[in-house]
């Protein structure tokens, strides 16, 4: 049958969430089970707000690409590229009404005329429509010191001149920053439409952007705790269609094909990829007390990391061989590292009485999670090189984190206006986004990795 425990503690979690008139200390029975709280949510584009910019944005003039075709090209491709260095907070886009000349891949710009008119830097680019492709090239110029950064030329089809266009745009943030752009990459999240009274849960993708979602799956009964195998083809995630018990479930986005890994008495939940791809940690509790496992994703076989009669639960990968997971071995949840082989783990959240629901960056140094205070539940990060903590978020009920492949971005679900939404933050809290549906909300992001 259904493991009781576990939606008993999740509705007290869910209810104790939204007391936030006092400070609410949480029993980890509640973080047991974050992934089974149900969300809301209909398939529609997701619309992208920024809430807080970036004090010291650079200035850059993107000018609308030349074209030749006939017509009207498929895509805006300048105005994607300007649309999302805007939205990464580092970059302020000339306005397109102000630009002082229309010039186009091949033409020599005018840098004393883009000088005064603000510009640091100068994008400039030209589609060329070849049958049924299309030819985009651009060029990157830094306009004071008068060079050309970057610049080269692909073919693309009419499905794929938005992501040239996400390219175009990474290419400029790593040239200028020196860090690698996230923006031709996607999100998963969980959804449900109502009819009545039926849900229909959806595993949804979307560009980052928001642009292109797609549904992966849909089924009447709970799709929870998506993760992203580091190909960036195979997703994880829990799924309540036997309504009898919970599954671990593998799906290749590519090929539509799933996979069910595991599906064991108690608790099947919380699954995270290992950095080689080839393992799963998950939250089982077929021995009696939830604790984490590994699991390997070609055999099945699992093996217990953690053996303590506290509950422990959500653990991320932080490298190969050390795990991430909450616990309340301490008297409420907090943080603990622990060998992927097993053995003692090491407490490393201590601000506050609630910290739980990690997220690593890529790199490892960086770790974002849900950190209670006085006021709610908000993102907090730590910095596990420097010991050093924050807090990004000001909301009363921010959680589910997960970090841009970059690391410079992390998204979470949140609340607005009543509605379930999702937010992003920026690493050191300068930009904050707010992305939500024109229709219902949507919970459980998950970014992408980087594909190559």
């Amino acid at each position: 049958m259904v493991d009781q425990r576990g939606f008993m503690f999740s509705k007290w979690f869910t209810q104790a969430k939204r007391s936030t008139a006092r400070k609410v200390v949480v029993s980890l029975l509640s973080v047991v089970c974050l992934w089974l709280v149900g969300s809301s949510a209909a398939v529609a584009v997701i619309e992208i707000e920024i809430t807080q910019g970036g004090e010291s944005a650079i200035p850059i003039a993107i000018v609308p690409f030349g074209w030749e075709g006939g017509g009207s090209p498929p895509a805006d491709v300048a105005g994607i590229v300007s649309a999302d260095l805007q939205r990464s907070g580092n970059f302020s886009p000339l306005n397109s009404d102000d630009l002082i000349g229309r010039p186009v891949s091949g033409d020599k710009p005018r840098f004393g005329n883009w000088r005064i008119a603000g510009a640091e830097f100068l994008l400039i680019g030209a589609i060329d429509k070849s049958g049924e492709n299309f030819n985009v090239e651009f060029q990157l110029f830094d306009v004071s010191q008068q060079r050309l950064l970057s610049g080269f030329n692909f073919k693309v089809t009419t499905q794929t001149l938005r992501n040239a266009a996400h390219q175009i745009a990474d290419e400029v943030y790593e040239e200028v920053l020196g860090i690698r752009g996230a923006f031709n990459t996607q999100i998963a999240f969980v959804s449900v439409e109502r009819e009545g009274s039926k849900k229909s849960y959806k595993l949804q993708l979307a560009d980052a952007d928001g642009q292109n979602p797609q549904a992966m799956l849909t089924s009447p009964r709970p799709i929870l705790s998506p993760s992203w195998a580091p190909d960036g083809v195979r997703i994880a995630y829990v799924s309540f269609e036997n309504r009898n018990r919970s599954a671990i479930y593998v799906q290749d986005r590519q090929q539509g094909s799933r996979k069910k890994l595991i599906s064991k008495e108690g608790i099947n939940g919380a699954p995270s990829w290992s950095p080689d791809g080839r393992r799963l940690a998950v939250t089982l509790s077929f021995e009696g007390n939830p604790d984490i496992y590994v699991l390997n994703v070609d055999d099945g076989q699992t093996r217990r990391i953690t053996t303590s009669p506290a509950i422990d639960t959500e653990a991320v990968w932080a490298d190969d061989d050390t795990l991430i997971f909450t616990s309340d071995r301490s008297g409420g949840p907090q943080l603990y590292e622990v060998s992927s082989s097993g053995g003692r783990a090491e407490r490393i959240t201590f601000e506050g009485s609630y910290n739980a629901s990690a997220s690593v960056s890529s790199d490892g140094t960086n770790v974002a999670f849900v950190h209670g205070s006085d006021i709610g539940f908000q993102i907090g990060t730590f910095d596990r090189e420097l010991g050093l903590f924050q807090t990004l978020t000001d909301g009363s009920l921010d959680e589910s984190p997960s970090f841009a492949p970059n690391g410079q971005m992390i998204i979470y679900a949140t609340e607005k206006g009543g509605r379930e939404t999702l937010g992003a933050v920026s690493l050191d809290g300068s930009v904050v986004q707010s992305l939500s549906l024109d229709t219902g909300g949507v919970r459980e992001p998950a970014w992408s990795p980087f594909t190559n």
